[in-house]
């Protein structure tokens, strides 16, 4: 789960970490209210979307040499302007497509004296098995790109579970981060508060880019974008109700009232599958064969015929699916409720692209004769290489 830059920052601050004052207002009339309660006189008007590269985007109403998603002010006058730009308009950046997103929400904060900017993140380091934190001097830039054409300037620090931030790793952030005097100071004090924020709120992700220093050699966090392990959200309900609906996709809320694993991507062949890796494969093969997923869906190793069938409506309700493919390996999954959630789910919302199943392991048989004796226009595949060749033939017209 994702949250906004604003809320990231108040849960931030909580633990003692340097954050500007700012306030958070979703409609443009309070804009003058909240800009008199900053000390001022220079203001950032920020718009409050789950995606990165805000300050480079643009909104679709205003044209294409409007400002971007992230704005100074030097007047209260300006940040009221900016406000009535941003509200309600939709933003596109890098992240989030050409559709964009609608900006519902925007943080005017306090501005900042900054000297330099800095990369730092925190993130489960799959490789090594710890959390560990990703530093770099070159903050406020595309990180994927410097990874690639300078990768020594990023540095990534594992922390072991039972010592946590020690001073030798502080310090060695430090060194990354090329900090000194007051800056390093502050850097030893920070590292450990956000490492303790990480684990106390079971984050999957803590990116700060930039951490700034200002010209005082004091540091600041000067943006902040936070996720959290969904998993573990029912130890925290108080940052479930951040929660925005209105930034996730209507599909992917559906799916999780159902416990199903489902991503909207862009294809147009839609999947339904039992298993990630299966379902990773499917979509690699689809992909092979020349066409694109347009979902990711893990039904589970248990579902029943109720799960199933919302999986199967939430597939269709996405207008881009031109066609289905069911890959189901029945081990804990049988084949036969499979089959039933895939007929009852056509015959309650019909279907009108082709449907290709290919059923192995558990009740197969009886899986594939409830499909066989059907009415459903469907397309029995006997392996998941027949499948794929067979639902690409099928939505090409071939």
């Amino acid at each position: 789960m994702n949250i906004h830059e604003h809320q990231a920052k108040a849960l931030l601050k909580e633990y003692g970490a340097p954050v500007a004052k700012g306030v958070a207002i979703f409609e443009p009339d309070e804009a003058m209210a909240a800009a008199t309660a900053l000390p001022g006189p220079v203001y950032v008007v920020k718009s409050q979307i789950h995606a990165g590269g805000r300050g480079k985007g643009r909104f679709i109403e205003l044209g294409a040499d409007a400002e971007g998603g992230v704005r100074i002010a030097r007047s209260i006058e300006e940040v009221v302007s900016h406000a009535n730009e941003m509200l309600g308009n939709t933003l596109v950046t890098k992240q989030t497509g050409p559709a964009g997103k609608q900006v519902n929400r925007i943080y005017i904060e306090d501005g900042a004296d900054i000297a330099r900017e800095l990369y730092l993140s925190i993130l489960v380091d799959r490789e090594n098995g710890r959390v560990s934190f990703v530093a770099s001097t070159e903050g406020g830039m595309d990180i994927e790109a410097v990874a690639e054409e300078t990768p020594e300037k990023i540095h990534t620090i594992a922390i072991e579970p039972e010592d946590g931030v020690t001073a030798q790793k502080a310090g060695a952030l430090c060194d990354a981060l090329a900090l000194d005097g007051e800056a390093r100071t502050d850097g030893m004090k920070l590292f450990p508060i956000l490492y303790t924020a990480f684990t106390d709120k079971d984050m999957s992700l803590l990116e700060i880019n930039p951490l700034v220093v200002l010209g005082n050699n004091r540091l600041a966090v000067l943006d902040a974008k936070v996720s959290f392990d969904n998993n573990a959200l029912f130890r925290h309900p108080d940052i479930e109700a951040l929660r925005d609906l209105s930034e996730e996709d209507e599909k992917e809320i559906e799916a999780g009232k159902y416990d199903l694993a489902y991503i909207a991507l862009e294809g147009s062949i839609g999947c339904m599958v039992n298993g990630a890796g299966l379902a990773m494969s499917t979509m690699d093969i689809i992909k092979l064969y020349g066409e694109k997923p347009a979902n990711f869906l893990d039904v589970g190793g248990g579902a029943t015929v109720e799960k199933v069938t919302a999986a199967f409506k939430i597939i269709t309700s996405d207008p881009s699916v031109k066609g289905i493919l069911v890959n189901i390996f029945g081990g804990i999954m049988r084949c036969d409720v499979i089959a039933q959630g895939v007929l009852q789910a056509v015959e309650e919302i019909g279907l009108s692209v082709p449907l290709v199943v290919r059923l192995e392991g558990t009740k197969v048989a009886e899986g594939q004769a409830l499909i066989d004796n059907s009415d459903l226009n469907v397309i029995s595949a006997s392996d998941l290489d027949d499948a794929a060749q067979k639902i690409v033939a099928a939505v090409r017209g071939k």
